[in-house]
């Protein structure tokens, strides 16, 4: 059984190797200066600094493994170098009108690693993100969402 490749933007991929690197380079040196530390302070069975010392290497160490499988799996795609945008896809700058209001907002669909709704990036396997995919401008979506259904117009594909 093959993993399944997870998409993500050129950016989303170096800041995933950033974060390996610096938990790597940073976080693991330091924990291991924290080992040392707690190890010459004596009696290992009753030392506490030793005990949140070791939790906190395991800590690192699942993320430094999160963060290699993450690298490992995605699939690094370039949006500029895509073709013409006339469909919402992985990667464009779309913007819908809530029908209900008339409000209007802008996201980019990325890669399930790289999601910040709070700051415009939702992943394409969101529910948003899965109901936007292959519309067209003027295209309706609904969306089952946590405070119920939400009525989109997709306003604009950048």
């Amino acid at each position: 059984m093959s993993a399944e490749r997870v998409p993500i933007t050129p950016d989303g991929y170096k800041k995933l190797q950033e974060e390996l690197n610096r938990l790597i380079s940073v976080e693991r040196p330091q924990v291991i200066k924290l080992l040392e530390h707690a190890r010459s302070l004596g009696d290992l069975s009753e030392n506490a600094e030793y005990e949140t010392a070791k939790d906190r290497q395991g800590f690192i160490e699942a993320k430094i493994q999160e963060f290699k499988s993450k690298i490992a799996m995605a699939e690094v795609i370039d949006p500029s170098k895509l073709p013409k945008k006339d469909r919402v896809m992985f990667g464009v700058r779309v913007t819908l009108e809530l029908i209900e209001t008339g409000e209007t907002v802008t996201y980019m669909l990325v890669g399930p690693d790289e999601s910040e709704p709070e700051n415009g990036l939702i992943s394409v396997v969101s529910p948003i993100g899965r109901a936007l995919l292959g519309k067209r401008i003027d295209d309706e979506a609904r969306v089952q969402t946590p405070g119920g259904i939400r009525e989109f117009v997709v306003v604009e594909i950048e």
